[in-house]
């Protein structure tokens, strides 16, 4: 009779401490300031920012400013590398004054073959520069050319260093499905509107919105 009465207290403790870990375990989850209608949210990236492959008003940050009813700044140049980036993001943080940066750039580092400790540096500088402007970032992991698609591993890696939130694997599902993309690299109307969909999804899970 003790030794039952013993087991169930036993296993008492042990729900009570799985609980106090899953506890603890949420409270450490990523999460963004929640945005005003006022805050300002800037896309900064490349093509699939800017939208290459469908009209303008198709692109991801303009699907996303109607979902939100928020400002979303398109600031994607096609072409654009991480160099591209670092060269300009200072200059686009003041003219623009963000409250949430979306952060999606790597994709043309990869085609020029750029290394993946050069990327990772270049994105690391990137964050910083945005952080120090007083915004949060929201990092969108980007695939590496392949036969079969996957997130190149440093975004993983760089968005764990930063402790910010990380949007994987929804584009590169997505430039994996022929009926969501343009060409071999960029999506078309349908896949910017489902890109869309899945960033204002993550914001609300994290918090912003």
């Amino acid at each position: 009779m003790m030794l039952y009465i013993f087991a169930r207290a036993l296993g008492k403790q042990l729900i009570l401490t799985t609980l106090l870990l899953a506890l603890v375990s949420c409270s450490n989850d990523k999460t963004l300031s929640p945005l005003s209608q006022s805050d300002i949210i800037l896309a900064f990236g490349d093509s699939l920012t800017y939208g290459t492959g469908a009209a303008r008003e198709n692109s991801y940050p303009a699907v996303l400013a109607n979902l939100t009813n928020l400002t979303v700044i398109n600031s994607g140049i096609p072409g654009d590398t991480t160099d591209d980036g670092l060269n300009r993001i200072a200059s686009v943080l003041e003219q623009e004054q963000p409250r949430l940066v979306l952060l999606c750039l790597g994709g043309n580092d990869f085609l020029r073959k750029k290394s993946s400790q050069s990327i990772a540096a270049n994105l690391t500088a990137l964050i910083s520069e945005i952080q120090s402007s007083g915004a949060e970032v929201v990092l969108i992991a980007v695939p590496k050319p392949a036969i079969f698609l996957s997130d190149a591993d440093l975004y993983e890696e760089v968005a764990r260093q930063h402790n910010i939130p990380l949007l994987s694997h929804e584009l590169t599902d997505l430039l994996s499905e022929d009926d969501f993309k343009s060409d071999a690299i960029h999506l078309n109307a349908a896949g910017y509107e489902k890109l869309a969909e899945q960033v204002h999804q993550f914001l609300i899970e994290q918090g912003a919105l």
